[in-house]
């Protein structure tokens, strides 16, 4: 028999410890694993090692979860394959002339991957060695041209096929389809939103974007002739979402479709060699194995925490609080931002999610400020594609933000990490009011699943 401990120390230390063992760089894999561990040894009983083999085995054969390496993998190969550049090529030329519009063109080259491969890493990578210096050549404001390429970066983790989605079906038991569906409207909103920001921003004041002088842009009748340079790459999104959305295949079975279509690009580009498949395959690996020791780990944390009572305590906590339910899901998504500071997001979804989710399944949403409200049986798959727009925002906040330090990594060394930092404020402004109208105007996520799968 362990040694009790009342839950508010046990959280205390739990969550402590794991910051404490974090901020020491320590993999948050390993981190929650090893404590999940040290805490059951102290303070739990022999009954609950059965939770070793129990909620780690599931994960293991969860039949979902396949989709993820066939996903990373197609990223890989695409992004191997020279499709960003081309990708990018034809937007800007075709939006050149437009004040802003290689920053618009940078949003929407991101946009369309984003619809190819689900991760963030390839993207912004990728866009930052091609994008930032064509935009910074031209004159371009260095925040506002940093600013986009991080924004339209981060659309990967939403616009389905988005890897992110498919650990949260997982982990919240919700139709993954509904929620690849369900992050199109919201996706394509962010979207609008950034170019419409850069554009209005680069008419008020043109020094900030400069449109491509007369010589450099190209005719209209060019311009067609570019878009052959586009139908692989579109007709592999619209062959990836369209079999998922018309329930032809399942997401896993998409992922597999696009894997395959992923090297006939390759091949049509003419880089399908060995070299190619090893990086993309060992890129693939290394990633994978990230996202399923976090899994592991991260599920043992969570499970040892529910049993010694945390889920009620924490429930008790919030609730506690006297807030009405907009008010703590508001308060859950200020939690959610605070932890996107400090931890990755595979991390806060399998600490968080199995806790708020069943919370916020017991309250009632009616509707705010008179706008329509959530059924019950819908508020999983509406708090999933709100839980991804706000993860958006734990790529781009400082100090720790993913995005920006992958920007960074490929950035001139002109442009310091405070400039990137700076960079980013206005699109976190974006993304927070993208999570607000999606809480206030609920049928922005839950419309289309309904009309797609019927009942709507």
């Amino acid at each position: 028999m362990g040694l009790e401990l009342p839950i508010l120390w046990l959280s205390i230390l739990m969550f402590g410890g794991l910051g404490v063992l974090l901020l020491l760089g320590l993999p948050m894999a390993f981190c929650t694993g090893s404590l999940a561990v040290l805490f059951l040894f102290l303070f739990g009983n022999s009954a609950m090692l059965n939770m070793l083999p129990s909620r780690v085995f599931p994960f293991m054969t969860d039949y979902q979860l396949s989709a993820v390496p066939l996903f990373i993998f197609m990223a890989a190969i695409l992004e191997k394959a020279g499709i960003i550049e081309e990708l990018f090529d034809v937007v800007y030329k075709w939006l050149g002339g437009l004040k802003g519009g290689l920053a618009s063109a940078t949003v929407i080259s991101c946009t369309l991957l984003a619809a190819m491969v689900g991760v963030v890493g390839a993207t912004e990578v990728t866009m930052g060695m091609i994008a930032l210096p064509a935009m910074l050549r031209r004159n371009y404001d260095a925040k506002l041209a940093c600013g986009s390429l991080l924004a339209g970066g981060t659309l990967g983790i939403l616009i389905p096929p988005s890897v992110m989605a498919i650990v949260y079906a997982v982990v919240a038991q919700q139709s993954l389809g509904e929620l690849l569906i369900g992050s199109v409207f919201p996706g394509l909103l962010l979207s609008g939103m950034y170019v419409a920001y850069v554009t209005a921003r680069c008419y008020i004041n043109p020094k900030l974007g400069p449109a491509l002088p007369p010589n450099e842009r190209i005719a209209f009748a060019e311009k067609l002739k570019l878009l052959r340079r586009t139908f692989m790459p579109i007709l592999l999104i619209l062959l990836v979402l369209g079999v998922i959305f018309m329930g032809i295949a399942t997401p896993v079975e998409a992922a597999g479709i696009g894997t395959f279509g992923a090297f006939i690009v390759c091949a049509a580009h003419r880089r399908l060699t060995w070299g190619t498949i090893r990086d993309a395959s060992v890129s693939t690996l290394k990633a994978t194995a990230m996202v399923m020791w976090i899994f592991f780990g991260a599920t043992m944390f969570v499970g040892f925490f529910i049993l010694k009572g945390g889920q009620n305590f924490v429930a008790d906590s919030i609730l506690g609080t006297g807030l009405a339910p907009y008010g703590v899901l508001v308060l859950m998504m200020v939690i959610l931002f605070v932890l996107g500071m400090f931890l990755d997001w595979v991390g806060i979804l399998l600490l968080t999610v199995p806790i708020f989710l069943p919370i916020l399944k017991s309250l009632q949403f009616g509707g705010a400020f008179g706008f329509a409200g959530v059924a019950p049986e819908d508020v999983p798959l509406w708090y999933g594609v709100i839980f991804m727009v706000n993860m958006q925002m734990a790529f781009l906040s400082p100090p720790f933000g993913y995005s920006l330090f992958y920007l960074k990594s490929v950035a001139p060394p002109e442009i310091s990490m405070a400039t990137i930092f700076r960079s980013a404020v206005p699109f976190l402004c974006l993304q927070a009011i993208g999570v607000g109208l999606c809480i206030v105007f609920p049928p922005i996520v839950v419309w289309l699943p309904k009309v797609m799968y019927g009942g709507g």
